[in-house]
């Protein structure tokens, strides 16, 4: 596995794996405008807006760097990677479908957010490792993981939000239900 794998422009490069986001961005702005969510970024809180900016460029060197980066089939990793890939691509629709179904005064808490709080995160960081590994390339992980790092912050405004928004059914929700797959609910978490 190397950091930075040759660039080559093809027709089987990590690109064709982005390729869903063209329909997950549309669908969700959507559903989130149907919830009254407009943005998903803390621009109003303090590194609001440093921390919108470095997301948008991890995104953006993310997408041009998929465009040059080759997968590499009938491989180890290819398979692992397209395994991972497809999890997070199906943890993703069943979260935006259940998103999508829950009433808008409601929080989400059916379905797919019964095992956490951010599926929708954790499907995108799954595809982003998967993809690093269906290519063979640590830096494409390393943007993963940088996304994930950042998501976080944006996590932690979003449950800021939902708290003032929602109520005492959020935080209940909150005491039930880890932030992440794996990682149980804290303290800390209830205080974001």
């Amino acid at each position: 596995m190397s950091f930075v794998t040759a660039f080559e422009l093809g027709l089987w490069n990590a690109w064709i794996l982005n390729l869903p986001e063209f329909f997950f961005w549309p669908v969700g702005s959507k559903i989130l405008r149907r919830r009254n969510i407009l943005s998903k970024t803390p621009r109003s809180e303090k590194n609001g807006k440093p921390l919108t900016r470095i997301l948008t460029l991890t995104f953006i060197v993310s997408y041009v760097y998929s465009i040059f980066l080759p997968l590499k089939p009938c491989t180890l990793w290819f398979y692992m990677g397209l395994l991972l890939y497809v999890v997070g691509i199906l943890i993703e629709i069943t979260a935006l479908r259940t998103f999508a179904v829950t009433p808008v005064d409601k929080p989400v808490t059916t379905g797919i957010y019964r095992v956490s709080r951010n599926p929708m995160y954790i499907g995108e960081f799954l595809k982003g490792i998967g993809t690093g590994l269906a290519c063979v390339s640590w830096m494409y992980m390393l943007l993963a993981i940088t996304e994930i790092v950042l998501w976080h912050r944006v996590v932690l405004h979003e449950e800021r939000e939902c708290l003032e928004k929602y109520g005492k059914a959020y935080q209940e929700y909150m005491n039930r239900i880890p932030r992440w797959i794996g990682i149980p609910s804290r303290k800390a978490d209830l205080n974001c």
